[in-house]
């Protein structure tokens, strides 16, 4: 982009803007996003999770199904389709990405229809991907992104993956302090550690990469949480980032694929209003305590002291987690349906969403802006008048 002085990086041979969209789910990056984003030359990334929501003749076919083979079914139909799109909308620049969670009983499916649809690389946290390498192995030409939090995680996953031969083609770095959904920390206690910082994640990898013989450049760093200015970007790129990662300030775009009214709570969310609390997968999560959230956590401690075990508990029969605190009977984590309230935030249902979002201001203030205008601040400091908060 002109005007700026940051560099590109290289991704499986494509030469990128430094900005990296995260993948926020249910549907909030879906195409629409992903598309612009890869369109300006950065990496846009689709959330892979039950994209069906997206699709009218889909939704009605999921309608009153208790069949999850069937719903998963509707949802990798969903993610081929959002796949396709956000690439025609791309045009052939930048890079269109698909994000997984591990923690989903659905990952493999997922990762490989994502692949087959077209998706340039798959970002993959809410869990260490160790398979990843082997879930891919007939699409050599994705990238794989894992999502990982301290060095203790990284040593492990390149240890795992070299002996497959294989090696990251990036690494995302989420400080758990900062991000918004599903955080790397095991508890909530934790994410304050220093290990997670970014100087200090950044520096052991680069000594990590030197004990393992792996060429400094040879895997991008990309921090993630947190990150809303050109200043804090030039600041991680002189440590040895490559490129940065960006959720909710994305979420909040003309482009993000969610409802006006998602947007507008993000938006307006005051920092009293952002809080930390443990999700139906058992992992920290930070959210906007809206009405639905409030009451939850009111009622928190009663509903874990009642947990209890069985499919029926499922209200959408999707079986979506691979370990679910409200099917599972799993006391000490969160006794809700996560796809339900985070489906209600995509349609804007204030009194009954799941609004995920990280802790720090927005680049723009409350004002809902495109995206060319966030890529432009970020690589330059320039806010456009229209923005200027």
């Amino acid at each position: 982009m002109p005007g700026t002085d940051l560099p590109l990086f290289q991704l499986k041979g494509k030469h990128l803007l430094p900005i990296v969209q995260g993948g926020m789910g249910v549907g909030i990056s879906a195409h629409r996003l992903a598309g612009a984003v890869a369109k300006a030359g950065a990496v846009g990334t689709i959330a892979s999770i039950d994209l069906r929501h997206h699709h009218s003749d889909l939704v009605e076919q999921g309608r009153r199904c208790r069949d999850h083979a069937v719903l998963d079914r509707l949802n990798l139909t969903a993610l081929d389709r959002e796949v396709k799109a956000a690439l025609d909308t791309a045009g052939g620049r930048g890079m269109v990405a698909v994000n997984v969670m591990k923690a989903v009983s659905g990952n493999a499916a997922l990762t490989l229809q994502a692949c087959e649809s077209g998706a340039e690389a798959i970002v993959m946290g809410a869990g260490l991907p160790l398979d990843l390498p082997e879930l891919t192995r007939d699409f050599p030409r994705v990238a794989l992104v894992p999502i990982l939090s301290d060095v203790r995680g990284i040593n492990v996953i390149l240890k795992k993956w070299m002996r497959k031969n294989r090696l990251p083609d990036a690494i995302v770095i989420e400080h758990p302090r900062y991000a918004g959904g599903h955080l790397g920390a095991p508890k909530p206690e934790e994410m304050n550690d220093p290990r997670f910082d970014f100087p200090a994640v950044l520096e052991g990898t680069q000594r990590l990469f030197k004990e393992l013989e792996i060429e400094r450049e040879r895997i991008p760093l990309i921090p993630a949480g947190g990150i809303n200015s050109h200043e804090k970007i030039r600041k991680l790129l002189a440590l040895g980032a490559s490129a940065v990662q960006l959720g909710t300030p994305f979420a909040v775009t003309e482009e993000g694929d969610a409802h006006p009214n998602f947007k507008k709570v993000l938006a307006e969310a005051k920092p009293e209003d952002i809080v930390t609390f443990i999700s139906a997968a058992g992992l920290p999560a930070r959210a906007v305590l809206t009405p639905w959230l409030k009451n939850y956590l009111k009622r928190e401690h009663k509903l874990q002291a009642g947990a209890k075990s069985g499919e029926d508990r499922c209200t959408t029969s999707l079986q979506c987690l691979i370990q679910c605190g409200l099917r599972d009977g799993l006391a000490k984590f969160g006794q809700f349906c996560i796809d339900s309230q985070l489906a209600a935030a995509l349609r804007g249902e204030v009194s009954k969403g799941l609004f995920f979002r990280g802790s720090e201001s927005l680049p723009f203030g409350s004002a809902i802006r495109p995206v060319r205008e966030l890529i432009e601040y970020l690589l330059t400091g320039r806010k456009p008048a229209l923005s200027a908060s």
